[in-house]
């Protein structure tokens, strides 16, 4: 259980990337490594440098973020932080989510049964529609 716990978590995380790194910018700005140890500690979750780059580069060109070199410390660090676009995107995304969390807790769950048909094969509206199994929503 403890494997399918972690493996949906980080099917989330994965789907979910670009809202967490915004939300995360919105507390502050931070450098790309800021960003990789705080998904890490937060999720459990580790992506690489080759993840979250292309995907800053992304939000940049989007201009949802934008960034600024720091060059008063000892290693010169190009530093994220949030534009208003990507506020206005963040909260868009965030209510969205939302609406969605709070619906598949309240809608009664769906089930799905399969059924076992024979299609007539010499039909021509059947041949290419229905396979053996067909799965049939049950509510």
């Amino acid at each position: 259980m403890v494997n399918v716990q972690k493996e949906v978590q980080t099917k989330l995380t994965k789907g979910l990337l670009d809202l967490i790194v915004l939300q995360m910018l919105d507390s502050e700005p931070m450098h790309g490594y800021q960003i990789i140890i705080k998904i890490r500690r937060t999720f459990g979750v580790y992506f690489g440098p080759s993840t979250i780059y292309p995907l800053l580069n992304a939000l940049e060109k989007k201009e949802y973020v934008k960034s600024e070199w720091n060059m008063q410390t000892e290693r010169p660090r190009k530093v994220y932080q949030l534009t208003n676009d990507g506020k206005s995107v963040l909260n868009f995304t965030a209510n969205s989510l939302n609406i969605i969390c709070k619906t598949m807790s309240t809608e009664k769950p769906i089930s799905i049964t399969l059924e076992t048909r024979t299609p007539n094969f010499g039909s021509p509206q059947t041949q290419n529609k229905l396979s053996p199994f067909h799965a049939i929503p049950k509510r």
